[in-house]
């Protein structure tokens, strides 16, 4: 890239130059994506994707650190040391599915497949890489590259977060993006604010009172009690929750029992709770405990109730949208560019990030109808059309230069704040 130079010397590309500098790159970024293809790891086991992540930064010169959460790797490319610190994330893990395409690049692991396109994700990231190192001049901040394990399962994000990638030096934006098989490659979606539910892991034993099926009246039906807690907990979202707001209480197993002429002395239930909002969450837990207990109770049993908090709701900062929509609208055309409706009640653990620092979560279309290019994400068919990445990749390239002139506005502007909160309080 050679970019745009005045009188002040070299400056950033223009996004058609990084647009033209990712196609070029494609070839390199495909052949990374179908080499983690067909070698896809679950969960904390991605040590040859990890060492493959490490290979690459490697042959581009960039420093990282390695084994983070177990398999984890952050990549740091300096810019100025004085300017702000924009991470990209990329996922690593696979899924536990037979791949069903007829492809070269089929998985070569039985039972394992990138079937929710991380393979991808990694490759966009290293070819984001790639282009900010071809940089006229020096980048006006730092950038992280975040590669973090075990997103499908339990949460690697969070683990990452522990081992510090987000200081030394301190993240001020964030920005990761996922493939969606809905829309077509060259596509963008977006969300404003609320984009995934927090949720809960529910775990309810019902204890009762074991004794013959002949004779009810002697014993205390675990079954019984916990039908008639479940139908409670069924009201606790629609007389808790306010009509206009989300929250699920979700049950999808339910054991206890061992004949059919015994009352069960014992039943376990399992289920779900998710919420949008971090506030009704609260509400929520807190009703399916009580509701759970006082049932319980009131038929003569007793409730044990573990809530195992899972992942956080996945808010994205709104300034952040903004600049994901307008680079993507100077890449694609606004017509390529949507916003979704509503919110995605499943989980995204991205929001441990957006929890800590303002950042943006967003969908990278790889849908191809005429290459048959069609399945969505967790199905065994599922692929992308390779195409999406060039723009992936320039996305990412243009949020990690403008997220450096908007935290600098903003960083003005606090100040400015300050300044006048203070003069406020020294004048009356």
């Amino acid at each position: 890239m050679t970019g745009s130079h005045g009188d002040s010397g070299p400056m950033s590309p223009s996004p058609e130059e990084i647009l033209a500098a990712a196609e070029e790159i494609l070839p390199w970024m495909s052949e990374i994506r179908r080499d983690f293809h067909r070698h896809p790891e679950l969960g904390l086991e991605e040590h040859r994707t990890a060492t493959r992540v490490q290979a690459l930064l490697d042959e581009l010169g960039i420093e990282h650190r390695d084994g983070l959460g177990g398999t984890g790797v952050l990549g740091l490319i300096p810019g100025n040391s004085d300017g702000p610190v924009v991470a990209l994330r990329a996922d690593m893990d696979a899924l536990p599915l037979q791949d069903a395409k007829d492809v070269p690049y089929k998985s070569q692991i039985p039972g394992k497949m990138h079937a929710c396109g991380h393979d991808v994700h990694m490759a966009i990231q290293l070819g984001a890489a790639r282009l900010l190192l071809g940089m006229p001049s020096p980048l006006p901040g730092t950038v992280k590259l975040i590669f973090q394990p075990a997103e499908e399962t339990v949460g690697g994000a969070k683990l990452l977060i522990e081992e510090g990638v987000l200081e030394n030096p301190a993240v001020d934006a964030i920005f990761g993006l996922h493939v969606d098989g809905g829309h077509d490659a060259g596509s963008f979606g977006l969300h404003y604010g609320q984009r995934n539910a927090s949720s809960d892991n529910v775990d309810i034993i019902i204890h009762g009172r074991a004794g013959h099926g002949a004779y009810p009246a002697g014993g205390v039906d675990a079954i019984v009690v916990a039908a008639q807690v479940i139908t409670a907990l069924q009201t606790v979202v629609s007389r808790n929750v306010d009509a206009r707001d989300s929250a699920v209480v979700s049950f999808g197993r339910i054991q206890g029992g061992s004949q059919g002429n015994i009352l069960a002395d014992r039943v376990g239930l399992v289920g779900t709770v998710r919420c949008l909002d971090p506030a009704i969450r609260e509400v929520v837990v807190q009703r399916v405990r009580e509701t759970a207990e006082g049932v319980a109770a009131a038929m003569g049993g007793r409730a044990e109730v573990e809530i195992e908090p899972s992942y956080d709701p996945l808010i994205n900062d709104n300034a952040m949208v903004d600049v994901v929509r307008e680079n993507a609208r100077t890449l694609v055309g606004e017509e390529k560019v949507f916003i979704f409706p509503k919110p995605n009640m499943g989980v995204e653990d991205f929001a441990y990030y957006l929890s800590h620092v303002p950042g943006a979560f967003f969908a990278l279309g790889v849908r191809n109808e005429a290459a048959g290019i069609v399945d969505t994400v967790h199905q065994v068919g599922f692929d992308v059309d390779e195409t999406c990445m060039v723009y992936g990749a320039a996305v990412q390239v243009l949020n990690a230069l403008s997220a450096v002139s908007y935290t600098h506005l903003r960083a003005h502007e606090t100040l400015r704040s300050i300044s006048y909160a203070v003069f406020c309080v020294k004048n009356g």
